[in-house]
């Protein structure tokens, strides 16, 4: 299934309209410190879906990898929404063993394990008793089932769903192939009426450059304590920001747009335009004010700057399973659910151990700590 994985200079990472994938990414973690490696393989198109027959039997895929230290001897080989490539449901758990298995001999030797947070949908999202009567999610069956599924058609048994998930496993997508009016059509009244609201009330909308990341970084800090979540220091802005793979196949263009009303800041926010997605990367609103509404302004322009640079779809890039008020994120479930665009269902975090003792060990203290994330 898999045949010649070879690694690869960064700068030939393929196009993809997954962010994390990117030369761009690369050059984002290598700025912050942090090792990534890249690799090539091929996959059997008969284990691909939708594939119709022609004169080539392989499709080349690649994917990026990050090398996240752990302490000074021991790390973790951490894929970002990859692979890319999405094999049928019943090979993917092989597929990723023997993905595994090639990548073995590349990593260091004090690596404990390869995690892979795969975008693919959820293998569960369209199995109807995973749906209550209103038609809401009621999200995946528990570890040992997941396991047993993505693991039947493997040799080793060796996949485990990992105790956490790093990148956001449910969101959800606009497309941008329609136009205008339909998109505004499809949208909730609420949301309609919110848009139009922050327009009389004169909220404008414009770019901010480098020397305005101060302002970013005000609204960023009132929205981390309002919330309660962890707040980054300037400079891991100032790199996203900057950071440029214009030489490469996989760049990224980034965007950073602030709303405000006689040049008071009210919300901002990162797009980011890969391939032919934009994505909503990290937002931030001011704890005043908030009847400007000025943040459903803020999404309506990044569609728009997204259709005008030739994006297909949005992604809003992380909300709760369902609409459940007790979730954390329901706020933002409900406040992107508004834009009428449909709830996608991820994957999210699986493990391939490549040191049993030593996975199990970090795998029990991830457990305690629910909170912990790689970067």
């Amino acid at each position: 299934m898999i045949a010649d994985l070879k690694e690869k200079e960064i700068k030939d990472i393929y196009r993809t309209s997954i962010i994390q994938q990117t030369a761009y990414w690369s050059k984002v973690k290598l700025l912050q410190g942090v090792e990534t490696a890249a690799f090539n393989f091929k996959i059997d198109k008969a284990d691909l879906p939708n594939q119709t027959p022609d004169t080539e039997s392989f499709l080349i895929g690649d994917l990026l990898i990050v090398i996240q230290k752990l302490d000074a001897e021991h790390c973790i080989a951490y894929v970002p929404y990859g692979p890319e490539v999405e094999p049928v449901e019943d090979m993917q758990g092989y597929f990723l063993e023997q993905l595994s298995e090639a990548l073995r001999t590349y990593l260091p030797k004090q690596c404990i394990m390869i995690r892979y947070d795969l975008s693919w949908q959820s293998l569960w999202a369209n199995e109807d008793d995973c749906y209550d009567l209103h038609g809401n999610w009621l999200g995946a069956p528990d570890k040992r089932l997941q396991e047993i599924r993505l693991n039947y058609s493997t040799n080793h048994w060796n996949l485990r769903k990992a105790n956490t998930d790093i990148l956001p496993s449910n969101t959800i997508m606009m497309d941008l192939k329609k136009d205008t009016d339909t998109l505004l059509a499809n949208m909730k009244p609420k949301t309609r009426y919110n848009i139009n609201l922050a327009g009389r009330k004169d909220v404008k909308i414009r770019s901010l450059d480098l020397d305005s990341l101060d302002i970013w970084y005000e609204l960023y800090r009132q929205t981390a304590q309002r919330n309660n979540f962890f707040l980054h220091d300037i400079n891991y802005f100032r790199i996203v920001l900057t950071a440029r793979a214009n030489d490469t196949q996989s760049p990224a263009d980034v965007y950073l747009l602030i709303a405000e009303v006689n040049d008071k800041p009210l919300a901002a926010m990162f797009l980011v335009v890969t391939g032919t997605r934009g994505t909503y990367l990290y937002g931030a609103s001011a704890t005043e004010n908030r009847n400007y509404m000025a943040t459903y302004a803020l999404q309506w322009k990044a569609m728009q700057i997204a259709k005008e640079k030739g994006c297909t779809e949005y992604d809003f890039f992380g909300i709760s399973p369902q609409a459940d008020p007790a979730h954390p994120m329901y706020g933002l479930y409900r406040f992107k659910s508004g834009f009428g665009g449909q709830i996608y269902h991820r994957m999210g975090c699986w493990d391939y151990p490549l040191d049993q003792e030593k996975y199990a060990i970090y795998a029990s203290m991830e457990f305690k700590n629910q909170s912990y994330h790689l970067s």
